[in-house]
Order: structure tokens, then sequence, then C-alpha cells
């Protein structure tokens, strides 16, 4: 089910409407029982503090935040509750199984939740300790402007729209593109009942075991 889109970097696998509406349904609901028990909170630009215009938990062994104080990282518990992330629903880890191509399980899943204004800058997923694992990112709800390029930021970029149930992997040659969200069309979805967007982002964060 994978659709060819030219400019698209080698590698990068686009799965357009991959998810049925029942299957992101189910999802929608693992992510409402993760957020009960991991609410989602507004993450700080390293070194300016910033805010960023996401809101984010995460799922999964370990979680990836950021702060103005200590940066880009991974760690096993929430930076405002303290407790440690909740499980990841068996539903994304068969999604890992079926997609990624990889021996070991994913260990975090960013949540990214953007309403009518939010947006994300170009950026790589360079902060796990081994690259031959892909990035595997799931939408759900409202159709975003998803961007991705090469592994230069100066390299051009090539926009895709990202719908509902749509899965996008950045593997092998991509696994380091630079890529990010410009915007989200409010009213493009009625999969959340007070619309906006959900971003499911897996990665394996450690190198695999012997």
């Amino acid at each position: 089910m994978s659709a060819d889109k030219p400019g698209l970097p080698e590698g990068f696998r686009y799965l357009p409407d991959y998810l049925d509406r029942a299957a992101q349904a189910a999802l929608v609901e693992d992510i409402r029982a993760v957020v009960a028990d991991a609410p989602l909170y507004v993450p700080a630009m390293p070194r300016t503090g910033k805010p960023m215009s996401v809101r984010m938990t995460n799922c999964g062994p370990l979680g990836w935040v950021t702060d103005k104080e200590r940066g880009y990282r991974y760690q096993a518990t929430h930076p405002v509750t303290g407790r440690p992330w909740p499980q990841m629903p068996e539903r994304l880890t068969a999604l890992w199984r079926d997609l990624a191509g990889y021996r070991e399980p994913p260990e975090a899943c960013l949540i990214n939740f953007y309403d009518d204004t939010a947006k994300m800058g170009m950026h790589q997923d360079s902060d796990e300790a081994d690259f031959s694992a892909p990035v595997l990112s799931i939408s759900l709800g409202d159709t975003c402007l998803f961007r991705v390029g090469g592994t230069d930021r100066k390299d051009k970029a090539v926009s895709l729209k990202l719908a509902s149930g749509d899965i996008v992997l950045l593997a092998g040659k991509s696994r380091l593109a630079y890529h990010g969200v410009t915007r989200t069309y409010p009213g493009t979805s009625t999969l959340l009942k007070n619309g906006g967007r959900i971003n499911l982002t897996l990665r394996r964060v450690s190198s695999p075991s012997l």
C-alpha cells in the first residue's frame, strides 16, 4: 500500500490510508488511557526555554523529553508527575512488528498533540543510539502538511498532506532526514471530538541486544 511521490528521500515509506476508521478509533482510545496516566504537557526548547507549540507525552519504557536546562533526551519517567511512562499499547507494538522490519521492539512512543496553530520545525530524529531502526509515525485526526528533505538542513524538502490513518517511516537512507510539520488543517477529520491532530512516533532508542 506504499505510495510513491517524486522527490521523497531514498528509504522513506509513505503508507496512505493504512489504518481504517475502526483501527484509528481504537488507537485513539488507547491514547486516551495513556494520557489519563501520563498527562500532556508543554515541553520547552533547550537553552532558550521557549515553549513548543505542541503538547506531548509518551508511553513505553522510555520517553523523549526536552527542557531548557538539560535539552533533548530520553528518560524513564514523566517530567511533571515523576511517574514511569505507561506501557505501550499492543496495537502500536503490532504495527511496529508488521512494518518496521527490525527485530527489537520499540522503546518509546512520543505522543504529540497539535491544535490548529501548532507546528514542528524541521529537525532530525538523532537522539537514538542505533539508526538502523526506523522511525514509524502515525497520523490521527486533522490533516497536516508534512515536509521531508535530506540529511542536510539545506536539502530541498518535499511536502505531503498526511491524513488520519496515514503512516510514514523514516528508514534506510532517510532515517536521518530533516522533517517537520508546517501546519494543520482544522476540520478535516471527525475522529477527535474536539478536533486537532495526534501524531504517534515509535522509536527504538538503544542498540540491539546481542
